[in-house]
């Protein structure tokens, strides 16, 4: 009897570490990545137009971006991708999981914002390449930011 109680709890551990898919069963841990911070819906989908040949997208005031051959956002993007950035109007717009480009004295950076915060010269944000192992080493201020991706065009 003792055996038995210690057999059902195991039983139920293993029968909901796997998920089964149809007569396939994959353990339930290959589901369970970490969360990342994803870019903010700066695109409603009221904005996005789709004819049988063409795509529209009603944006005021959109630049175009392009990209040099760093790797830093492999593999969201690269040099032979093209995006559509918009210009915000406040820092308060910018979260975790935008992806920005912001003027440095090496020349513009696109990269993804990590963190968000504010210190004594007010709101200030950290960023990283997807694929560098490190954010970049200074605060980005909103006055250095030229855009926001919104779209990337593949």
């Amino acid at each position: 009897m003792k055996k038995l109680l210690l057999i059902i709890p195991l039983l139920i551990i293993l029968f909901f570490s796997f998920i089964s898919l149809g007569e396939n069963h994959i353990p339930a841990s290959l589901f369970s990545s970490p969360e990342l911070f994803s870019p903010s819906d700066w695109i409603s989908e009221n904005q996005i137009k789709i004819y049988s040949n063409k795509v529209t997208i009603e944006l005021e005031n959109p630049t175009w971006a392009s990209f040099t051959n760093t790797n830093s956002m492999d593999p969201f993007l690269d040099e032979t991708a093209n995006a559509i950035e918009i210009s915000p109007e406040s820092p308060e717009e910018i979260n975790p999981g935008d992806v920005i480009s912001y003027r440095t004295r090496y020349g513009v950076i696109i990269h993804r914002v990590i963190e968000k915060g504010e210190d004594g010269k007010g709101v200030y944000f950290l960023v990283k390449g997807d694929n560098n192992s490190f954010k970049d080493p200074f605060k980005v201020r909103f006055d250095d930011i030229e855009g926001v991706l919104v779209a990337i065009i593949y």
